[in-house]
């Protein structure tokens, strides 16, 4: 376990703000975890913080930063159609990605490329191009703070919704993240229901194999995203609306473009992107902050932005969302 004082941030965000903690506490081993609960989460607030590839630094931080650094991938059970993989809280979710490509494993190559570490999967439930972590979790391992004690969480336990879990609700800023779980298929099966994949894959005449669908992924989000280490960003900064069909329609009539995907419950979820960018923001820049070129749901800081001018883009644009489709956007980083 190392211990820091007055630590800089920078390069534990990927919005790259150059905020300050009061102490920053770097976990080794997962087995550290409990005598950190005992000697530094009992009196200033604290934050877990593993990639800050969803985390957006309002202030310095005047308390304690946990920051799980202990990696591993274990395979703790397997048979001639599942593996269950033990992946540490610590390691990068990109290389637990290229673990399952070397071995075969199948369910998490459309989650190829998206920054962060495995223990921050489950809490936000990433998912992208029709994959959810939802899908592959098996169970989660960790301890809760309030009372000092070990949790095992099943995939039903964690209570799993669009960009969403327990680790959101009831067990927020309650609990550290040690292990997660997953099961993987060894049976060859891919999820291509995302139109823009499919097509990807079909146009540049590519063999249905995990290496090729995942450089595929990659590809599309290179040509989307920005690179945080370029430039600043927290990937998606609001979350896709979900409307009833009866709205969906109504919208139609004025919006016959409208991109909407079917959601629990008979509603549709729309496209935050193409809302935000119908409202004129893609690309958008208002001082040292705005929204990327080709993507307009990604808010990026393009050089020595601030919090506030970051924070200013984004509830102007709510603003403007709501003028033009009477839809509220909710922001899907988490503010600290």
């Amino acid at each position: 376990m190392k211990l820091f004082e007055n630590h800089n941030l920078k390069s534990y965000n990927t919005f790259g703000m150059e905020v300050f903690a009061r102490q920053f506490v770097e976990l080794e081993t997962a087995e550290e975890t409990s005598a950190a609960v005992a000697e530094y989460l009992q009196q200033w607030p604290y934050y877990i913080l593993g990639g800050g590839s969803n985390t957006l630094f309002t202030n310095d931080f005047d308390g304690t930063i946990v920051h799980p650094a202990f990696h591993g991938v274990e395979r703790m059970e397997e048979n001639s159609d599942n593996v269950l993989l033990r992946v540490a809280a610590g390691e990068p979710w990109e290389n637990l990605i290229q673990y399952c490509i070397k071995h075969e494993y199948y369910g998490l190559e459309n989650l190829t490329a998206i920054p962060g570490l495995v223990g921050s999967a489950p809490v936000q439930n990433i998912g992208a191009y029709g994959v959810e972590v939802k899908d592959t979790v098996y169970k989660v391992q960790g301890y809760i703070l309030s009372t000092r004690n070990p949790f095992e969480l099943s995939n039903a336990d964690c209570l799993f919704g669009y960009r969403n879990s327990i680790f959101k609700q009831t067990l927020k800023n309650d609990c550290i993240i040690t292990y997660v779980w997953f099961q993987l298929s060894k049976k060859k099966h891919f999820t291509l229901s995302y139109q823009g994949l499919a097509k990807a894959l079909e146009e540049r005449e590519l063999p249905l194999t995990l290496h090729c669908v995942s450089d595929c992924v990659r590809k599309i989000r290179e040509a989307k995203l920005p690179d945080p280490k370029i430039v600043g960003n927290g990937g998606s900064f609001f979350k896709n609306p979900v409307i009833s069909v009866e709205k969906y329609r109504d919208l139609l009539t004025q919006y016959p473009d409208l991109v909407a995907y079917d959601a629990p419950d008979g509603c549709k979820k729309l496209s935050a992107g193409q809302l935000i960018e119908k409202s004129g923001w893609k690309g958008r820049r208002v001082g040292k902050a705005g929204t990327w070129k080709n993507q307009a749901l990604v808010l990026v800081n393009y050089g020595g932005a601030t919090p506030k001018e970051v924070l200013g883009v984004a509830e102007t644009i709510i603003k403007d969302v709501k003028t033009l489709f009477d839809i509220t956007l909710e922001m899907e980083i988490n503010r600290i």
